[in-house]
């Protein structure tokens, strides 16, 4: 009798799951959508919507007309039923934001970083800090908000301590969740930036409805979320997607890992900046910061920022074409602050250098975009870490879990909308 009442249990929760997720990824949604894209009847549709609505997770959201019926009333998440802070340690900042369910940013607070080996301490501080400034920014009491996801450099172990190894940060085994979940009650989410900015960018960006990609992001550093199949792609210990220490010039630059010839040698934000210093005579492009910096070396009209560009451009051509060779993407999406930064001004010139050095049948196969969702699109990835969570679950929390509870207080801004 316990196993059926188990099964019947989770059949329930799975097909929660089903129908939260296709309407808070595609919705506002009819139940007779959600009938005809789940394959659930429409009684049990409308018993388990009942339940959400019941329960404040869903809402009802206007309706469309329907072919000689009533019109259909439209579901969808309700926006305040809940909050998700997403942060990014970078390597010059650390930037964290609050959104709703409806991921309409709702605060944001920053802090630079100035070493180029962070203390993990001084980092901890830095995001506990964030997260109080974001939900007093935003009137949120710290009881509503589902999770805080934070997205850092390296490989991020699946433990409950989430031990980060990132060697360009001098990072070997730190325990980033466990030092954060002694300073917050709030669930704590931690993984790798570029496979936060690849669910963002699956989810709600360039890599929607794409089945097999890739999400490259180049920053500072330079790494990639490799999706299969829909799946995203960890490897044996999830440090899979590392494509920044990829070796692109045999006994080539120092990297920050300490290797000789990564492609972030090359590609990376700093390594560019220093290839120009040293092809400038020592002389560094004017800038307080990397960002900036970066932005003054493509605006310069000299023969020596145009060589260092087209090499750099010619590098991560060759970058993306290891991708398309290894992976056979259906798409491509560049992003990260300095991989929208070349890519709004070299796209067609990245797709030719891509079209190179790789496999022709595989490169006609792909095809290479930008980011759709900004140089923020990091933390708004993992924002998402908890709500994942709330999906999987259908908004039924686990016994000893945390269950979302509606916001108690809450002041509305203004913020963009990510779909």
């Amino acid at each position: 009798m316990d196993a059926r009442r188990t099964t019947v249990r989770d059949m329930r929760r799975a097909n929660r799951a089903v129908l939260l997720t296709r309407i808070w990824l595609d919705g506002p949604l009819s139940r007779q959508e959600l009938g005809q894209s789940t394959a659930l009847s429409l009684a049990s549709v409308s018993n388990l919507v009942g339940e959400m609505i019941g329960e404040g997770l869903v809402e009802e959201a206007g309706s469309v007309e329907s072919d000689g019926g009533r019109p259909r009333v439209l579901l969808r998440v309700r926006p305040g039923y809940g909050y998700l802070v997403g942060a990014d340690v970078g390597e010059t900042r650390i930037q964290v934001e609050l959104f709703d369910l409806a991921m309409t940013a709702l605060a944001k607070a920053e802090h630079p970083i100035d070493a180029a080996a962070p203390d993990p301490g001084e980092v901890v501080a830095h995001l506990l800090h964030g997260l109080t400034a974001v939900t007093e920014q935003a009137g949120v009491d710290p009881s509503a908000v589902l999770g805080f996801g934070v997205a850092v450099s390296g490989t991020v172990e699946r433990t409950a301590d989430a031990v980060v190894h990132a060697q360009t940060l001098g990072w070997a085994g730190v325990p980033l969740g466990a030092m954060l979940r002694a300073g917050t009650a709030i669930p704590v989410h931690v993984d790798n930036g570029a496979k936060t900015l690849g669910q963002a960018e699956m989810w709600f960006g360039a890599g929607r409805g794409a089945r097999h990609a890739v999400v490259a992001l180049v920053g500072s550093g330079v790494g990639a979320a490799v999706i299969t199949d829909g799946v995203s792609y960890r490897g044996a210990h999830s440090s899979a997607g590392e494509w920044g220490h990829t070796t692109i010039a045999y006994g080539g630059r120092r990297c920050r890992c300490g290797n000789l010839g990564c492609l972030e040698a090359y590609v990376g934000a700093a390594a560019i900046l220093e290839r120009y210093r040293q092809a400038n005579r020592g002389r560094p492009v004017a800038g307080d910061d990397e960002e900036s910096a970066l932005g003054e070396l493509l605006r310069a009209e000299t023969t020596t920022a145009a060589a260092v560009l087209d090499e750099t451009v010619g590098y991560l051509g060759a970058g993306v074409a290891n991708l398309v060779n290894l992976f056979n993407p259906e798409r491509v999406v560049l992003g990260g602050w300095a991989g929208l930064a070349l890519g709004e001004r070299f796209l067609p010139r990245i797709r030719e250098a891509t079209a190179r050095h790789a496999l022709r049948q595989p490169y006609a196969q792909a095809t290479i975009e930008l980011c759709q969702l900004g140089p923020d699109a990091v933390a708004m990835g993992a924002a998402t870490l908890p709500m994942t969570l709330l999906l999987r679950d259908g908004g039924v929390p686990r016994p000893g879990g945390n269950p979302a509870r509606p916001a108690v207080s809450a002041r509305s801004k203004p913020g963009p909308r990510a779909r």
